[in-house]
């Protein structure tokens, strides 16, 4: 009885903490928004460094519905069924930067993947090459983009491969950290059942190495954001780093803001994607 009783205490003891948790967060919030507004009325900096919210928060409804872009959507089944819609051009450069961004995960991640794999099983191929990947790991990506240019153009390649660069080396690390992890139970299991060497990936290292490779997924994730958005400052005419940069550049501070505000938005919505498919 008295067990049962400690079991059902533990979670009611809990909720107090989580409110105060929650709390705490509020007040951060508050204080933040106060400080910037307190800052914004007093003058002390330039004009418009630091805007009000509500001129950022106009500047970001205008972002958001403004159309500036028409649509054309042909149904096929006649002249008369041709609409021409407007949407904001905001929605056309963001899926540019998520489109590269995506295609630089699935590359970044795929090789990030299999070097970590290789470099996990194979203490040889570890002592070899796993020193380098530390040593380029940690070195700003953005040094490579000249190169990047060279070899892919200035197109959407070169931005995939800045943040393909970018997305490879935290997956890599992380999956050939968690190969060392891997109970060596469960690698006599499936050398005792004859499994091949594919067969050991999918069905002992994968699932054994579920939460190195989702937080790699999710470091590589936010790299490879800032890989593709620094490249898209330096020599694009689209996406959301174009946007910010050429925002900065005319010295729309509001507008800048309220579309950090988007990106910061949007990041937290991927992240919280890749972090409920890693309990699904």
């Amino acid at each position: 009885m008295a067990t049962t009783g400690n079991l059902t205490a533990a979670p009611l003891a809990a909720r107090p903490v989580l409110g105060a948790v929650t709390l705490l967060r509020i007040a951060i919030l508050i204080a933040i928004v106060a400080i910037w507004e307190a800052v914004a009325a007093s003058g002390l900096l330039f004009r418009d460094v630091v805007p009000s919210l509500l001129v950022i928060g106009r500047q970001l409804l205008l972002i958001l519905i403004h159309p500036d872009f028409p649509l054309h959507i042909d149904l096929g089944l006649g002249s008369s069924l041709v609409f021409d819609l407007k949407i904001p051009e905001f929605y056309r450069h963001l899926w540019v930067t998520v489109s590269e961004v995506a295609t630089a995960m699935v590359i970044g991640g795929i090789a990030g993947l299999a070097v970590g794999l290789a470099l996990g099983a194979n203490p040889f191929l570890s002592d070899a090459f796993e020193r380098f990947l530390y040593w380029l790991g940690p070195t700003p990506k953005i040094i490579f983009f000249p190169i990047m240019i060279m070899w892919f153009g200035v197109g959407p390649g070169s931005k995939v491969a800045m943040g393909t660069l970018s997305c490879f080396f935290p997956v890599a690390l992380s999956v050939a950290a968690g190969m060392r992890q891997i109970e060596k139970v469960l690698i006599r299991v499936g050398k005792s059942f004859r499994a091949n060497t594919w067969q050991m990936i999918t069905k002992i290292y994968l699932p054994a190495m579920r939460q190195p490779i989702v937080n790699g997924a999710r470091l590589g994730m936010g790299v490879a954001v800032i890989g593709t958005l620094l490249a898209e400052t330096k020599l694009s005419n689209r996406g959301v780093g174009f946007l910010i940069i050429n925002a900065y550049s005319t010295f729309d501070m509001p507008r800048m803001y309220a579309l950090l505000i988007v990106l910061f938005v949007v990041a937290i919505g991927a992240n919280a994607l890749v972090a409920r498919a890693s309990r699904g």
